[in-house]
Formats: structure tokens, C-alpha cells, sequence
């Protein structure tokens, strides 16, 4: 069964959505996101991916007293991400209440520092983001590209224990264009292994319908659910 992640991305403190990383595209869908995850939390779901997309600008963590108010207020399993850089970012972030949390640009502009943090706090508690353009990793909150194939950098890490890796298409996030579900076979069908949780595009029910038929095991969904295209209703047979 696939694992249902809806997503809540922090700019000043709202919960938003990009179109395609891109901080001039902003749609502000509420001002509380604690009120978004107790929704989420009433309707049966159990995990969240949190994004502070201030942080990720700021190359350091921002909005943790909101990681701390949703920790502390619902009993949903929070990943969180955006820019941690280093391990004083993390402690921030575990002690504030994040169970788990996700580095992409650091994994390529600071390996070592990465590799540090799965020896530090446990392969359980990091998660591998592996956000990709045309097949290329993309770092800083999508403003830069790098000519690194994305299943060898996943392949990489994996041989390093990651083991839990998001991976979105950047081309078709929140773009309500459906999830590269190609793509991710493909990445399974070279690391059968990983806990590969889906990213961007997710559109409407059938679109989760496809990646749990193609055995993905987890996806997060953002736009979708803002826009009222997928209703929370209609998860709950995935839950």
C-alpha cells in the first residue's frame, strides 16, 4: 500500500505552494499551518513532509517554531526540509520534533558533511532528497542544475545507507501535470531496495492510483489537495 504524504511548504510563516520552484509563482493557501496539518491529521493521515522554503533561500533553518508547534499539537511522523546545512541546523530541527529529515543540495555540495549527519543520527532518521530536471540533479531550492544523472547519484548514496529517497521532478511539480511514473520504475528497477517516495505532479486520484499500481511506495501530494482536485475523502482508502 502506498504511503499517503501531503506536503505543507513554509514561506513567512503561511503554508504555499510553488509552480515549479519558482519563489515569483507563490499561492498563499492558508495563513496557519498548524490548522492545515491538524486537518490532515483528523482525516487519518499520518505523515507530513514539511518544507521551509525560507530556510532554503537563507541556507539555514527558519521556520522550526512552526516544525515545533505541529510536533507538539498532532501526532503526525514529521519529515522536514530546507536549508539544513549543518549539524546545528539539524539538532534544531530533531529537537523541535522532526522525526526525520531530508537534505538534497548538501548531499551534492557537501558530501562529506552528509555522510556525517547518516553516521551522526541513523539512515532511519535522514532522508535522501533527489530533486532532478531533465534527469539532472538540481540543488539550492531549484535555482541551480548539475550535470549529475540522477539513478547514479541515488545508487551513491544508497552504497552510503541511504535508503529512504524523495525524488521530484521538477518540471512537474505543482504543474498538476502527473508524476514521472516512468521515471520512477526506473529508479526502482536499478535499486529495488530504497524507499522511494514520489514528488510533484500528482494531479488527481487516478495519478495515486497509478503509482501505487506501479509499487511506489510512498508519494507526497501538495498542489492536488490545495486545489481541491484530490479531497482527502478519496485518500482514505490508500490509508
Amino acid at each position: 500500500m502506498i504511503e499517503i504524504i501531503p506536503a505543507i511548504d513554509i514561506i513567512d510563516g503561511k503554508c504555499v505552494r510553488l509552480s515549479q520552484g519558482d519563489y515569483e509563482q507563490k499561492k498563499v493557501y492558508n495563513e496557519n499551518p498548524l490548522e492545515v496539518a491538524k486537518m490532515f491529521e483528523d482525516n487519518g493521515i499520518r505523515r507530513l513532509h514539511l518544507v521551509d522554503l525560507d530556510g532554503a533561500k537563507a541556507h539555514h533553518i527558519v521556520n522550526y517554531r512552526i516544525l515545533e508547534s505541529i510536533a507538539s499539537k498532532t501526532s503526525l511522523i514529521v519529515d522536514f526540509g530546507g536549508g539544513l546545512k549543518t549539524e546545528s541546523d539539524l539538532e534544531i530541527a530533531f529537537e523541535s520534533g522532526a522525526n526525520m529529515i531530508t537534505g538534497g543540495s548538501i548531499a551534492v555540495k557537501n558530501p562529506e558533511m552528509f555522510e556525517s549527519w547518516i553516521q551522526k543520527f541513523g539512515s532511519n532518521h535522514i532522508i535522501l532528497g533527489a530533486d532532478c530536471k531533465n534527469r539532472k540533479i538540481a540543488v539550492t531550492g531549484w535555482l541551480e542544475s548539475t550535470e549529475e544523472e540522477i539513478i547514479p547519484f541515488i545508487q551513491g548514496w544508497k552504497k552510503k545507507n541511504i535508503y529512504k529517497v524523495i525524488c521530484t521532478d521538477i518540471s512537474k511539480d505543482g504543474m498538476l501535470k502527473g508524476p514521472s511514473i516512468e521515471l520512477y520504475k526506473e529508479i526502482l528497477q536499478n535499486e529495488p531496495d530504497i524507499y522511494l517516495i514520489a514528488s510533484g505532479g500528482v494531479s488527481c486520484i487516478k495519478d495515486v492510483e497509478d503509482l501505487a499500481a506501479a509499487n511506489i511506495p510512498g508519494v507526497i501530494i501538495g498542489k492536488a489537495i490545495y486545489e481541491g482536485r484530490i479531497t482527502l475523502k478519496e485518500l482514505l482508502k490508500f490509508l
